[in-house]
């Protein structure tokens, strides 16, 4: 029986969701998330060109991306609460508004220094965060969907928007190789914040979903008193009353859910020390690595990322197949081994690029079944609490990271080292550590 023809006995029921809102939704966090992450990797492809400007150095460089890594970590953090408590459409309007105030700030931060530089920066924490916000709403629209086809396909679908990722990097890429000699660094994230703020008014048409609306009803009953009321809607549609009573951060680390916060949080934290390395940094380690100029490098980038958007739909179709942390597990064990063969290979064009972007096929492909995976381990009253835990692993594994390339460039080595151990390795151990995790039937998502 679909959620939206159940009727508790107070005669309310969630407001249904037509296709063309489902369609419109869908659109939004495409390309908020396309956006967000234009703005997230502009800094890191922009980073040697911001610390030429103002005289940073290799390791002054490293040491600033660490610490804007625990300022996103941090950000990243607060906001799953956040939408658990105000809703998945305010969510994304804040996320991509956020995002669009650090684009803007950035052109100015860095001639206040690196600590303001490091604040405006960690803004970006907002615009990462948008992706555990899409995946937290689209799932719960595609799931209460009573189309039978996207019900079917809804990871290829949801690879369709988290596919936005390459997007975004290829436009970070592609505008700043264009951009850059004209209207500089500065000119670069200024025009990076127009789009962001026109996705910030359109997202104000999006509808919530109808697994918050309950969850927001249930919640709007029990503070006034009445608890028969919130039980029978709990019980009309399926929720656990006793969990969501309960609901919170500790609630992540209670029953079922604590598996997921804890094996998936780890995975997460490992693999975005390969993120942190290979994507954010990836110029660096190019140029480093394979002597490449700074120019080529910004080519390769292109060329990966096309490749890359191309993992996103491999991975989200594959995970609807033989399920979505198999897919996971597999694909990011297999780009580990393709970064270490980049590392370590011939410093040729088609080598560096064709292992580079196997890497990063199935580096970040598996994130389009990785995010959906997250949301459908967590109940509705805490699955955005749940997925920003998880999801703030990633910065911390970018911290790590960062930590630890800096040690090992201060101590003398270069980067083929650094991102050996704190890129290509962890990448393959996170692959492994996802088949720890439970196996979810997205039919049995509440």
């Amino acid at each position: 029986m679909s959620i939206y023809n159940k009727l508790d006995l107070t005669g309310w029921k969630p407001r249904q969701l037509t296709s063309k809102e489902v369609r419109f939704a869908t659109w939004i966090a495409f390309f908020a998330w396309v956006f967000a992450v234009y703005d997230f990797i502009l800094f890191g492809t922009l980073l040697p060109e911001i610390g030429r400007h103002f005289g940073w150095g290799e390791v002054e460089q490293a040491e600033i991306a660490t610490w804007v890594a625990v300022g996103t970590a941090v950000v990243a953090f607060a906001i799953g609460p956040v939408v658990d408590k105000l809703g998945r459409r305010k969510g994304i309007i804040f996320t991509v508004a956020g995002s669009a105030l650090c684009s803007a700030l950035t052109a100015i931060g860095g001639a206040w220094g690196k600590s303001p530089l490091i604040l405006i920066r960690s803004l970006g924490g907002l615009g990462y965060a948008e992706e555990t916000v899409n995946a937290t709403y689209l799932s719960e629209l595609y799931g209460a969907s009573e189309d039978p086809r996207l019900t079917k396909r809804r990871g290829f679908i949801y690879s369709l928007v988290q596919g936005g990722w390459p997007v975004g990097a290829l436009i970070a890429a592609g505008l700043t190789a264009l951009l850059l000699p004209i209207i500089g660094w500065q000119g670069c994230f200024i025009f990076a914040a127009i789009p962001a703020v026109v996705i910030a008014i359109m997202a104000r048409k999006l509808k919530e979903s109808p697994q918050f609306q309950i969850h927001q009803r249930i919640s709007e009953l029990r503070k006034s008193g009445a608890v028969k009321e919130a039980q029978n809607v709990a019980v009309t549609y399926g929720v656990d009353y006793d969990e969501h009573s309960k609901a919170g951060l500790k609630a992540a680390f209670r029953g079922p859910a604590r598996r997921a916060t804890l094996v998936i949080g780890a995975a997460l934290l490992l693999n975005w020390a390969a993120i942190q390395v290979f994507s954010v940094l990836g110029t660096s380690v190019i140029v480093s690595v394979h002597h490449i100029s700074f120019e080529n490098s910004l080519i390769i980038l292109v060329l990966s990322n096309l490749v890359g958007y191309c993992g996103y739909l491999s991975h989200g179709w594959m995970g609807d197949k033989i399920g979505r942390r198999n897919v996971i597990g597999l694909g990011w064990m297999l780009g580990g081994l393709s970064f270490a063969g980049m590392l370590f290979g011939p410093s040729n064009m088609p080598m560096v690029v064709g292992l580079y972007s196997l890497g990063l096929f199935f580096l970040i492909g598996p994130y389009s079944a990785a995010l959906f995976f997250i949301s459908e381990s967590f109940p509705t009253s805490i699955r955005a609490t749940g997925g920003a835990i998880i999801h703030a692993m990633g910065p911390i594994g970018a911290v790590v990271a960062g930590f630890g390339a800096t040690q090992v460039l201060s101590a003398g080595s270069d980067w083929q080292t650094a991102a050996l151990w704190f890129g290509a390795l962890p990448c393959f151990l996170s692959g492994a550590l996802m088949f720890a995790a439970r196996h979810v039937r997205p039919e049995t998502v509440q």
